[in-house]
């Protein structure tokens, strides 16, 4: 896909509120939509659907709001480019290079929830070099968010080592229990729930490696610590016996829980780490221990912390809540990734991200 010729400046000069189009209408999608149209300092500019059934829908009805907001789905990148946004929320389940740069250099700035941009030095480099041509071509930025990683393994632990004049470690361990998700493709064909021990393979934990791995890279650099390397260690718990959950069966003797570990080393020593605790619930023999869904922070050094930051409703309200947790630090982002110079920006280039919940 060639990148567009922009047709207007990247940053909008007035002072109007920002032009957002939504790109992807997935489960995170379609909070962030909701999210967009009630924001006091945004605007939908437009809506992109890689699902050809959604084309020609009113926003409103691909995210369940009753007004309708007059924009409409469509899978034509250049109907995008045409309304002008000042950004993309990019939100596919698998990110395009080639979408990307052309957005970019059409002038866009993107927020994206796809984890490739947490740290430019860990990009692939012939990667990394066309996104920054696009950039600068369009003068626009791009940023990558989110909850996990992003909130938890950035915004966080930067605010928890701003009382630290010595840091020996900062360990942070995500809980859930994921019994009542019903998400199928998901826990069983991508996290590997409910497959036979033996199938899972290194691959996983070279997937979850490559995707915290950056993301702890940005927290140590900007904790002065850069890291000389990042480990991912793993184990799994089996089911004791067949049992039901939300997205299907689990059956016995399968992968029930998974324990994984990644951890950024310097001199040897683990400086920052991340430990997901995921599990289908208490059909799962693990002998762990098992927090409540949500996450606890361990900070270790001159003003040691312990903190438990736990998700406070029931399981049952985990698929409606929880994308939230993802989406509303995208859409909140905005502002901040529209005024940055151009370039792939981090959260240590990007003021803090707040809510706005009101105009003045």
């Amino acid at each position: 896909m060639e990148p567009s010729t922009p047709t207007s400046p990247a940053h909008r000069d007035s002072g109007g509120p920002y032009r957002v189009a939504q790109w992807a209408t997935g489960t995170i999608g379609r909070r962030a939509l909701r999210a967009i149209v009630a924001h006091p300092e945004l605007e939908l500019a437009a809506l992109y659907s890689h699902s050809p059934e959604k084309h020609g829908l009113d926003a409103a009805a691909l995210c369940g709001l009753d007004a309708p907001t007059r924009v409409e789905a469509t899978g034509d990148i250049e109907q995008i480019l045409t309304r002008r946004p000042d950004c993309v929320l990019y939100m596919p389940q698998n990110c395009d290079i080639d979408e990307v740069c052309a957005i970019l250099a059409g002038g866009t700035n993107i927020v994206t929830t796809c984890g490739l941009f947490h740290h430019p030095p860990s990009m692939d480099p012939d990667i990394r070099i066309r996104v920054e041509a696009a950039c600068a071509v369009g003068a626009t930025s791009i940023h990558s968010t989110g909850s996990s990683p992003g909130f938890i393994t950035e915004a966080v632990p930067l605010v928890l080592t701003s009382i630290q004049r010595r840091l020996d470690s900062l360990a942070i361990e995500e809980y859930a229990d994921l019994s009542q998700r019903n998400s199928p493709g998901i826990l069983f064909d991508v996290m590997g729930f409910g497959s036979p021990p033996a199938d899972f393979a290194g691959a996983r934990l070279d997937h979850l490696r490559d995707s915290f791995g950056p993301s702890l890279r940005l927290l140590a650099d900007g904790i002065g610590l850069p890291l000389d390397d990042v480990t991912a260690a793993g184990e799994v718990a089996t089911a004791e016996h067949t049992f039901e959950i939300a997205a299907g069966t689990i059956e016995k003797d399968t992968v029930a829980a998974q324990r994984i570990t990644i951890s950024g080393l310097r001199d040897g020593h683990t400086v920052v780490s991340f430990r997901a605790v995921w599990h289908c619930g208490t059909g799962a023999g693990t002998g762990w221990e098992i927090r409540p869904t949500g996450w606890h922070l361990s900070v270790r050094g001159d003003a040691p912390l312990e903190i438990d930051m736990v998700f406070p409703f029931p399981l049952e309200e985990m698929a409606e809540r929880s994308p939230s947790y993802t989406a509303n630090r995208a859409v909140n982002a905005v502002a901040h990734v529209c005024a940055a110079p151009p370039g792939i920006r981090t959260v240590l280039d990007l003021p803090a991200i707040n809510a706005n919940l009101g105009r003045p």
